[in-house]
């Protein structure tokens, strides 16, 4: 029966017992650990009844002996408990100590981090200086090898005319003629002779000849009093004019400057060595003399003075124009100009003013400053738009200095309609030497006639009376910006001789816009903002129609004008692609991949669109279209100028869709029209220069 016995249960688990630990070095809160405790007293009652057990079956044991027994488990017991409480207490430190140490191991790391992290933005602050320092010694690299080249030009012009000397091709008296004309000239050595190095003495001997032959005038000295220029300060044609007209003037071996306001959103980037000057002056205006800063520098290679009224806000403002007292504004500035320009002692050949903003230079100067050592000076105005004017009570003109009671006269001042206003783009016609209506497209007679807005009299009057006053002059570009054979902004140049660096732009194109390579046929549009919704809506429908892909993108400001706005909530897919703010390195790779590029119209002022895609390999298309899809031509008489003959008899007559047609049926018909128009010299070392050359040689004679 005692083998049927079922054995003794084995004693229950030690209840869980709380011990406190001593409190961590590091100020922590104390820790809990629990442990189990032996339970011994049922483990003794558990051995005596086993015992008794024992004693009805088996020989009684002794009482001492179980006395003895009993006290050696407890004793075992305690120093079981004892221990276990020691090794338990031990591993809660140990625990503490882990914690403690993981904590010190993660703030190292953070602070490894946040050092790390001080470091990747000194790196990004090095790299970026360093882009900008690379992109300053390139800017100065290139205007290095230009004064190089002009300099090699010169010696090796006077080095040939030695070795004809001494090979007896000339004489001694000859030699000593050619000489001096080039050295009396050297500011026109480099535009007049190019490709010395591969021509013979002969065909050389011949170009100098014809030279020493050529009356060369000497150097203008031109100041130009502008509201605008690119791209210190631009809100329109002018500011594109002004620049490239000096920078050209200047290459040319010519002194000019350029006086602007200094307002306070203007662009000191685009300006070089800017410095205030440390002397104030002062300007009268209002009845009283006032305080001007002086700001200098250089931008585009040309002088840069800029004017800071003291004691007037005028110029601290966001828009260049556009407030009420805007004939304020710019009379003070006019006014100042001329103030500043005598102060300085400077005696200009020409005094070039624009638009009516410093059109009023003319009354001031014959009526005030002509008599202050300006005696020789001669003005010329040139008006990129007759629509703006400035109409004005007389009794204003009294703040700049002008005599109301003699300006207010029909033939004066006087606005031809409202009487009893004063017109200050018609002082300025009446008052210039000579004026200047800048369109690349209209004849003198129809931009007189047809774009006058009620100064047709005026213009004719003067045009008769001063044997051809009015002139047209046509714009250029800048060609040293926008030439696709040394654009620092494309991944690959070429030329008209060249041109198969196009192709590897226009891959380059796409892959930046994220386009399939499905198409090969790419449309640019650099939108200013003139072209109406329809037109630009019904141009991308025939260019999706002919399986090509289309590129918009802004060009005045950093968001999307509200016409492009539009067709982007309209028009969506994978083939067109609106560029939401405008990128200069983006805009000439635009130009470089495009293979039709889409123009307002062939008519306005400037052309420079056409001219941009002409010479980058893209066929100017304009944006006219009728609503069954036809061109819609507009009529005006034969253009003014070669540029514009060209690019109208070229292009005038080529819709969208016959581009396209073009383009895939006949290519090798396609790429001789694309070479030819980029072997057009287009900047303003061509037709442009020589027309404004023109006037003011005229004016400086007078």
């Amino acid at each position: 029966m005692e083998a049927l016995r079922a054995p003794p249960r084995a004693p229950p688990p030690p209840p869980l017992r709380r011990c406190t630990l001593p409190r961590s070095p590091r100020g922590g809160a104390d820790r809990l650990v629990f442990s189990r405790e032996p339970r011994l007293a049922p483990l003794a009652r558990c051995c005596c009844s086993r015992e008794g057990e024992g004693n009805a079956r088996s020989k009684p044991h002794r009482e001492g002996s179980n006395s003895i027994r009993l006290s050696r488990l407890n004793v075992q017991a305690n120093n079981d408990q004892e221990t276990y409480l020691a090794d338990e207490q031990q591993k809660g430190v140990d625990i503490w100590e882990l914690f403690s140490e993981a904590q010190r191991n993660i703030l190292y790391l953070n602070k490894q981090r946040l050092l790390a992290m001080e470091e990747l933005k000194k790196l990004q602050d090095q790299n970026e200086s360093l882009l900008q320092d690379i992109e300053v010694l390139e800017t100065g690299r290139q205007g290095i090898s230009i004064v190089i080249a002009e300099q090699s030009r010169f010696c090796e012009l006077l080095l040939r005319i030695d070795t004809m000397a001494i090979s007896g091709m000339v004489g001694m008296t000859e030699a000593s003629d050619l000489r001096n004309k080039v050295i009396g000239n050297r500011y026109m050595v480099h535009s007049v002779f190019s490709d010395i190095h591969h021509k013979q003495d002969t065909e050389l001997l011949s170009e100098l000849r014809l030279f020493l032959r050529k009356p060369v005038e000497k150097p203008l000295h031109v100041v130009h009093i502008c509201s605008e220029m690119d791209p210190i300060a631009s809100c329109g044609s002018l500011a594109t004019y002004v620049t490239g007209l000096s920078s050209t003037l200047q290459r040319k071996g010519n002194l000019v400057e350029v006086i602007l306001p200094k307002y306070a959103g203007i662009n000191e980037d685009g300006i070089h060595c800017l410095r205030k000057a440390e002397a104030d002056y002062e300007s009268y205006f209002g009845g009283r003399w006032h305080k001007n800063r002086i700001w200098t520098g250089i931008s585009s290679g040309v002088s840069l003075t800029l004017i800071e009224p003291v004691q007037l806000s005028y110029f601290d403002r966001d828009m260049l124009r556009g407030y009420p007292d805007d004939f304020e504004r710019f009379s003070y500035f006019s006014r100042a100009s001329l103030d500043y320009i005598v102060k300085s002692g400077k005696q200009p050949d020409i005094l070039h003013v624009h638009n009516w903003e410093t059109a009023i230079v003319g009354p001031l100067f014959w009526d005030i400053f002509a008599h202050q050592g300006l005696g020789n000076t001669r003005i010329l105005l040139t008006c990129q738009d007759l629509n703006s004017q400035c109409l004005a009570g007389p009794n204003k003109l009294e703040l700049c200095g002008l005599d109301p009671h003699k300006l207010n006269r029909a033939d004066r001042l006087q606005d031809n309609s409202k009487t009893n206003l004063v017109n200050v783009l018609k002082g300025g016609i009446v008052y210039s030497n000579k004026v200047l209506l800048m369109s690349s497209t209209l004849p003198r007679d129809v931009a007189i006639q047809g774009l006058g807005h009620g100064l047709e009299a005026t213009l004719t009057t003067h045009n008769f009376l001063s044997r051809e006053k009015v002139l047209i002059a046509s714009h250029g570009f800048d060609g040293e910006l926008w030439d696709p054979s040394k654009d620092i902004y494309l991944p690959q140049r070429y030329s008209a001789n060249d041109i198969e660096g196009k192709s590897f732009c226009r891959k380059a194109l796409k892959r930046r816009l994220g386009f399939q390579s499905g198409s090969s046929i790419v449309v640019g549009c650099i939108s200013n903002g003139d072209s109406n919704t329809d037109g630009l809506r019904e141009a991308v429908r025939v260019a999706l129609h002919g399986g090509a892909q289309v590129i918009f993108m802004e060009n005045n400001g950093p968001v999307m004008n509200s016409t492009v706005q539009a067709l982007k909530e309209e028009l969506k897919g994978d083939r067109v692609m609106f560029i939401e703010k405008y990128d200069e390195a983006l805009e000439h790779l635009i130009f470089a991949g495009s293979n039709i590029f889409l123009c307002s119209s062939f008519y306005d002022p400037s052309l420079q669109i056409a001219m941009r895609a002409i010479k980058y390999g893209s066929a100017p298309v304009q944006i006219n279209f009728r609503s069954n899809g036809s061109r819609q031509t507009e009529c005006h008489d034969i253009p003014s100028t070669a540029l514009s003959q060209y690019i109208i008899s070229t292009y005038g007559d080529m819709s969208l869709s016959q581009a396209l047609d073009n383009i895939k049926n006949s290519p090798s018909q396609w790429d001789w029209r694309i070479k030819d128009g980029m072997s057009k010299v287009l900047s303003w070392d061509a037709e442009c220069y020589d027309l404004h050359w023109e006037a003011y040689s005229v004016i400086r004679k007078l």
